[in-house]
């Protein structure tokens, strides 16, 4: 409703001043109006990813970096107690150097000279001693009947000796106060800018017993899907080896067609294309040069010229961790290989060539990509070859747990440092671990792909896409999960329903805390399905019981939220909704329910201070059904 003008709604939005606005308000308004369902779906849009981002990676997060800086803050805590007790020490002797320095100074130097007096006193020797030389002076012109050196004998004794001092003084302490001592002594706490914290994927993901199938989907216009290169989780790029190159949908339908792509059976390599964190495509056209082609798909530009004759570019790779543009490179005049690092700004920083003995590390590129750890991987023939960033050759992989000779083709890395390569020798994807170690074969002659040639990682979602050499087949599969089967307090235990009769309950390092045996205790218990809430609740289902009981994070009965009821029968799994603060309860037979029992207190303000726990934000309730 319009707060000007009660009654009115609001049906248009004003853009310049940023307000919606009702008929009443059109005669007030000078601008141009549009539709406020258009500009509302507009800012909807805009803001999903933001708000998808917090729901599936903040929210996720959080129970996991939140133990972490509670002990960081202890340890700070301790140590900063150490260096303000250190400070205090030496505070205390400098002030005491300084007192010193200042009792020395009026004490010792300035009062006990009196400068002007003893100026005063030899001035007036000097004078003297210039009065009688200028006499001696006057006899012996006067009287030249005097020889030289009868002169200078009486000069001898009867001149005064005169020994002009300068009256000088010098500073002496028997401490000496040194700038970069002081600096030293004040400064013994270094803070430096330490980044964002980031979760390691190792502590939130894990891999599954095998390959999940996920989809598959038919790239039109393609014969053959050589290289892929992933945009979003439902779009991705799609080359084959007849210059057709297309943006593609999870349903197969062509989105857009680049026509400057080079054909693949005359560059003889395939890892043609990538995409940046901009979604701007990179890719290698039909004159060497190396193009960028906008977001809307609307504006291409050279983002690197070819300048040497010699050298060809044969497969390119942007890295998302350092912004660098990986190129694989052959020189066909000499029948050699480098892998180039160009920055953001197009230009040459680094090129691998050698290894470690000036050997020729690559044989002629076909794919290549980079690491987590900042490792250059490299599909080449007969080899997948990893160097450091630097370029010192860490390991080759070149034969498969058979012993038979390895022809790689498309290569990828995941969010757990793997290295997947595509083998044509025994169809299948395998993977070896960040030092070159053989782990599995991910998938052999997968159904649809019967010839695995290109690879592609979503790391959003983590999802696989494999295409087929032989046909216009894509595939999608899962092998990664979030550890989301251990359920987690937000205090950071871990709490485990175990079948025999108990909820045990360990802190994060795994001491025991307790151990929940149904109310009253001891009465027996089967626990089911367990779920933890936004104010460190522990619900579980009670096979005994038929009910879902709450305890609080200490292992306090405080109340069966639910009991079974004609709509649900017995309670058997929970889930909780951290964005909502909804409860879902599956029963014994098909049926699932959702239900409210946590508020958002009502009495926030704007000018409230932060909340350090969720106590003050929600209350709790009694359970009702929501729908």
């Amino acid at each position: 409703m319009c707060v000007k003008h009660p009654g009115n709604v609001y049906i248009k939005y004003c853009e310049p001043c940023q307000v919606p606005v009702c008929d009443s308000c059109f005669g007030q308004s000078k601008h141009n109006l549009l539709s406020i369902q258009g500009v509302y779906k507009t800012k909807r849009q805009h803001h999903k990813g933001t708000i998808h981002n917090i729901r599936s990676e903040a929210l996720f997060y959080r129970p996991v970096l939140l133990p972490g800086i509670t002990d960081d803050i202890k340890t700070c805590r301790t140590e900063f107690s150490r260096y303000q007790s250190e400070m205090l020490t030496k505070a205390q002797k400098l002030r005491d150097l300084i007192d010193y320095v200042q009792y020395d100074l009026l004490n010792n130097v300035f009062c006990c000279f009196d400068f002007k007096h003893r100026c005063l006193k030899q001035m007036i020797e000097m004078s003297r001693h210039i009065v009688s030389l200028q006499r001696y002076v006057h006899i012996y012109e006067q009287r030249r009947v005097i020889r030289p050196l009868q002169f200078l004998s009486s000069i001898k004794t009867a001149l005064p000796q005169i020994h002009p001092t300068l009256h000088t003084s010098q500073l002496s302490m028997t401490e000496s106060l040194n700038k970069e001592d002081v600096i030293y002594s004040l400064s013994m706490i270094q803070i430096t800018e330490r980044g964002n914290r980031r979760v390691e994927n190792e502590c939130l993901l894990k891999l599954t017993s095998g390959a999940e199938f996920h989809k598959s989907l038919k790239v039109t216009q393609a014969d053959r899907c050589l290289h892929i290169s992933c945009v979003t989780s439902d779009r991705v790029w799609v080359s084959d080896n007849e210059g057709n190159f297309i943006l593609t949908n999870t349903t197969g339908v062509p989105l857009h067609r680049v026509q400057d792509l080079f054909d693949c059976d005359l560059i003889n390599g395939n890892g043609l294309h990538t995409v940046n964190s901009k979604h701007e495509l990179i890719y290698i056209n039909k004159n060497d040069n190396i193009n960028k082609l906008s977001k809307d798909m609307k504006t291409t530009t050279t983002f690197i010229e070819k300048t040497d004759r010699t050298w060809r570019p044969r497969c390119v790779y942007w890295s998302p961790s350092t912004g660098d543009l990986l190129v694989g490179m052959w020189n066909t005049g000499r029948q050699k290989s480098m892998v180039a690092r160009y920055n953001q700004s197009g230009q040459l920083t680094h090129a691998i060539q050698h290894d470690n003995i000036d050997r020729r590390l690559y044989s002629a590129p076909n794919y290549i990509t980079d690491n987590n750890n900042g490792d250059v991987v490299v599909s080449v023939f007969r080899a997948v070859v990893v160097t450091e960033r630097g370029g010192r050759h860490r390991f080759s992989y070149e034969r498969n747990p058979s012993g038979s000779v390895l022809q790689p083709y498309g290569i990828c890395t995941d969010a757990l440092s793997h290295i997947l390569v595509c083998d044509g020798v025994t169809h299948t994807v395998q993977m070896i671990d960040k030092d070159g170690q053989f782990l599995s074969h991910l998938l052999i002659r997968p159904s649809g792909i019967f010839l695995p040639y290109s690879l592609g990682y979503d790391v959003n979602n983590h999802r696989l896409w494999v295409g087929s050499e032989d046909n216009n087949m894509v595939c999608v599969y899962r092998y990664i999960i979030r550890q989301d089967d251990l359920t987690e307090n937000n205090n950071g235990d871990v709490v485990v329903s175990d079948a025999l009769s108990a909820v045990v309950v360990t802190d994060r390092g795994g001491r025991h805390r307790f151990s929940y045996t149904g109310h009253p205790s001891g009465s027996g218990l089967q626990p089911l399905g367990i779920c933890t809430d936004a104010l460190s609740h522990i619900l579980v289902c009670d096979d005994k019981s038929h009910t879902v009981q709450i305890i609080d994070k200490t292992g306090q009965f405080l109340s069966h939220l639910l009991t079974k009821s004609q709509k649900m029968g017995n309670p058997w799994s929970l889930s909780y909704d951290g964005n909502a603060h909804r409860l879902w309860v599956g029963s014994d037979n098909n049926k699932v329910c959702v239900y409210r029992y946590i508020d958002r207190q009502d009495a926030l303000t704007d000018d409230d201070s932060p909340f350090t726990d969720l106590d003050a934000l929600f209350k709790s309730t009694s359970a009702v059904e929501w729908r």
